[in-house]
């Protein structure tokens, strides 16, 4: 408990930011004014009133304000302090309780306070004794980290709980505002608790700083142990080199970035680029993550073949060495070798003319090859590449979802890469290389990005001189390279994309075509693979030519290429079980016994009551697939007129843009059936029924108008649709035939398929200029405007009456 006693008068002498707690002896400088006036006022007091020693009161101030709470003092001694200035010791003695100012000698400020007496109950309650237990045991352990030995027993001695209190005042972790907690608070054990938790905390404190000093430490001594022993390693190295002659260690020249980067044929932008990532590596660490990165980027940088090129003039401009080889190695896609003969002639005239580089762009090119899948869409980049001497790169593009994969990863991702371009560049070692981008239709967009939006730079002749990859950050100019990319529907092209690319259709093979394909390039390619010598097989062009019409129909070659394996295959197994001698000659007589029956015999050659359009009702048309053109059969039948309920209804998977179609030519009828010579009732009254095989396979498209009209008046009339009759256009409500598009497509599909005549719309007349003359002088096509003329043409004579027919 504290109380407080009799008033006392004593002079102040003010404490700047310090704190003495009672049983403190501090050492006062006299040559402060305010501490020489109360030690001089307090020296005169005790003169007149004959005490033995002169009593001050010591007051902290802090900023002006002085605490309300001092310590009486005692002036021990007068003297000289150890550097030579005057000074005075005092002792503190108890705590005084400041009140009012008042008067007294000298020019010290005087007041009156209170003397706070302190009182403890004897014995001390064990919560007491325990708590001197635990600040002895503190104060005795933060002692020894500061090696104070000698203070230890002092501590160990004090057993007063308010003189063990105060003693805190001499640690120097204490703030002036904690000691001045410290002052003001009477109460002892209340002291002693407040003392406990500051040096509590200061040792928790201690703890962590010395932790973080022991491991930065211990950091720094493996740094300079690693720095050490690289310096001996590098002393080594050079006195190897001396003995060997002066000859360089190849680890070490790889480590040395600079002299590589200096070295090396860079553009002047890249160079500075690198110079300052060398400078980064330079200050970085070993231990640092950056520093692998930047040598990552660095080897990446260094490996690309900034300046170099390859020179066309060996093959490239040679006009016609270059078409020799593209039709050595490829039979037809006369489109695709004239856009690659022109290139290369103005390539050549724009050399010789100092054109090379016009505006920081070079004279690349960007074609887009769109055509059925196995009409060598990918093989013949390699082909262009050859005729053109330069190298080669496919980068396939089927399924990728990731734009990162077009533009690359930022460097600072874990496990970044470039992009497939810049990586396509530093494949082929050439800046000027056949950049073959596979089944670019087959890219995907997902939530990681749209890699067909990160092409339209790469593929824009316009903007690829100065593209930048997000893992090099550093322009690479692409306007000198040959990008070639390749398709199967030009539908799942993103239109910028398409926009940005010269589109070169390639529509599959005639027969002829296929067979000269078989001849000189599959068959000596499938002889080799089965282990075959040339000449121990031989197929005649007969058994070619039946294995391209009725084994396979389609509009490339790579079934073609399985029947002729399949062949060979068969031939050496019998070879091999003893069933047959070589050297052996495959004739269309021989395919049965090998491979079976054909799949796919024409429609002429079939026997006439077996044809689909044996029956009134069923049209051949002609559509555009995925895989090329191909034959389309519509069927339509009438409802029973007491049973079937009125009405049109369509099956076999079709879009809405067919339905509507066959909308259209049932109101065509409609509208038309006295001219045509039609049961009006039956079209009013009776149900109708259309149908496209193949119900599996989804249908679309307004191609099949006029089918769809030849079969529905061909039912109604009872009159047979020719059999060597194929058909597409679009119909309109008044009967007027309009185009469509992939003509080329579909009467390759017809001539395959045996058909002889072919209607088409009279607009689409000029896109005969793209069909092969051959195919053209088998087929009989009939440009029409109208549907009568197509029914004219299509439909044969009545042989029976319509009555009978319904």
């Amino acid at each position: 408990m504290a109380s407080t006693s009799t008033p006392l008068t004593l002079p102040v002498l003010p404490l700047d930011d310090e704190v003495v707690l009672p049983g403190m002896v501090v050492p006062l400088d006299l040559s402060d004014n305010d501490v020489r006036a109360a030690v001089e006022a307090a020296q005169a007091a005790a003169r007149s009133s004959g005490a033995s020693k002169p009593t001050v009161l010591l007051v902290p101030r802090v900023d002006g304000t002085y605490a309300a709470t001092g310590v009486l003092g005692t002036v021990e001694q007068v003297g000289r302090l150890s550097d030579g200035d005057p000074g005075a010791l005092i002792r503190g003695r108890g705590r005084v309780k400041i009140g009012a100012g008042t008067t007294g000698p000298g020019a010290a400020l005087w007041v009156e306070g209170s003397r706070v007496e302190e009182t403890l109950p004897d014995p001390l309650p064990g919560s007491v004794t325990e708590l001197v237990k635990e600040y002895k045991a503190l104060a005795t352990d933060w002692l020894k980290k500061r090696g104070a030995w000698q203070v230890v027993d002092r501590v160990q001695q004090i057993d007063d709980v308010s003189q063990l209190a105060d003693n805190s005042g001499y640690s120097p972790f204490l703030t002036t505002a904690q000691k001045i907690e410290l002052l003001e608070t009477a109460e002892p054990v209340a002291r002693l608790k407040l003392a406990t938790q500051q040096l509590r905390e200061h040792l928790a404190e201690q703890d962590v700083a010395e932790s973080i000093a022991k491991d930065v430490q211990e950091g720094v001594d493996k740094q300079q142990r690693e720095f050490l022993l690289r310096r001996q390693l590098e002393a080594v190295r050079k006195e190897l080199r001396e003995l060997n002659g002066g000859a360089t260690d190849a680890a070490d020249e790889s480590d040395d970035y600079r002299a590589r980067v200096e070295a090396a044929d860079l553009p002047e932008k890249v160079r500075d680029a690198a110079l300052k990532e060398v400078e980064k590596l330079e200050r970085s660490s070993d231990q640092s993550p950056e520093g692998s990165w930047i040598r990552t980027w660095l080897d990446t940088v260094l490996e690309l073949p900034w300046n170099e090129r390859t020179d066309d003039s060996a093959a490239g401009y040679d006009i016609q060495g270059a078409k020799a080889i593209l039709d050595a190695e490829h039979s037809g896609l006369q489109d695709v070798k004239e856009r690659i003969t022109e290139y290369l002639a103005v390539r050549k005239r724009r050399a010789d003319r100092g054109l090379g580089v016009v505006g920081g762009r070079r004279g690349g090119a960007v074609l887009a090859l769109v055509g059925p899948p196995g009409v060598g869409k990918t093989s013949l980049g390699e082909s262009v590449a050859h005729a053109m001497g330069r190298k080669f790169v496919r980068v396939a593009l089927g399924g990728v979802r990731d734009e990162a994969e077009i533009r690359g990863h930022r460097r600072t991702y874990v496990g970044a890469l470039p992009g497939r371009i810049v990586r396509a560049i530093k494949e082929a070692g050439s800046m000027n290389p056949v950049v073959l981008l596979d089944e670019i239709d087959k890219v995907g967009s997902d939530f990681r990005g749209d890699p067909a939006a990160a092409l339209l730079e790469v593929l824009d002749p316009a903007q690829n001189h100065t593209f930048r990859d997000h893992y090099l950050e550093v322009e690479l100019d692409l306007s000198d390279v040959v990008f070639l990319a390749t398709a199967n529907v030009l539908e799942a092209i993103p239109e910028a994309l398409l926009d940005r690319m010269e589109l070169v259709r390639l529509d599959g093979y005639t027969e002829d075509e296929k067979v000269v394909i078989a001849r000189d390039h599959l068959l000596p390619r499938q002889l080799e693979r089965a282990g075959l010598e040339p000449g121990e097989v031989i197929i005649e062009e007969s058994a070619l030519r039946k294995l391209a019409g009725e084994y396979t129909r389609e509009a490339g070659v790579r079934n073609l290429e399985r029947s002729v394996a399949r062949l060979l295959r068969k031939v050496a197994a019998q070879h091999e079980l003893g069933d047959q001698k070589l050297p052996f000659t495959i004739g269309a007589e021989q395919l049965r016994g090998l491979i079976g029956r054909p799949h796919h015999v024409p429609e002429s050659a079939q026997d006439p009551a077996e044809r689909r359009t044996a029956v009134p009702g069923v049209a051949t048309g002609l559509a555009v697939t995925g895989a090329g053109g191909d034959v389309l059969f519509v069927e339509a039948s009438l409802a029973d007129p007491e049973t079937g309920a009125a009405g049109l209804t369509l099956t076999g998977q079709l879009g809405d843009v067919m339905k509507e179609s066959a909308q259209i030519a049932l109101s065509f009828l409609r509208s038309h059936g006295a001219e045509l010579e039609l049961p009006v009732a039956d079209l009013k009254d009776r149900g109708m029924h259309i149908h496209f095989p193949a119900g599996a396979v989804p249908k679309d498209g307004p191609s099949a108008g006029i089918t769809m009209t030849t079969a529905l008046a061909s039912l109604l009339s009872g009159r047979l649709v020719r059999t060597d009759v194929a058909m597409t256009g679009e119909v309109s409500l008044t009967g007027r035939v309009l185009p469509i598009g992939g003509l080329k497509q579909k009467l390759l599909a017809a001539h395959r398929a045996g058909i002889t005549t072919v209607v088409i719309p009279k607009r689409n007349e000029a896109d005969l200029d793209d069909v092969p003359a051959e195919v053209l002088e088998k087929l009989d096509v009939h440009p029409v405007t109208d549907v009568l003329q197509v029914l004219e043409i299509a439909l044969a004579p009545a042989d029976v009456p319509v009555q009978a027919a319904a």
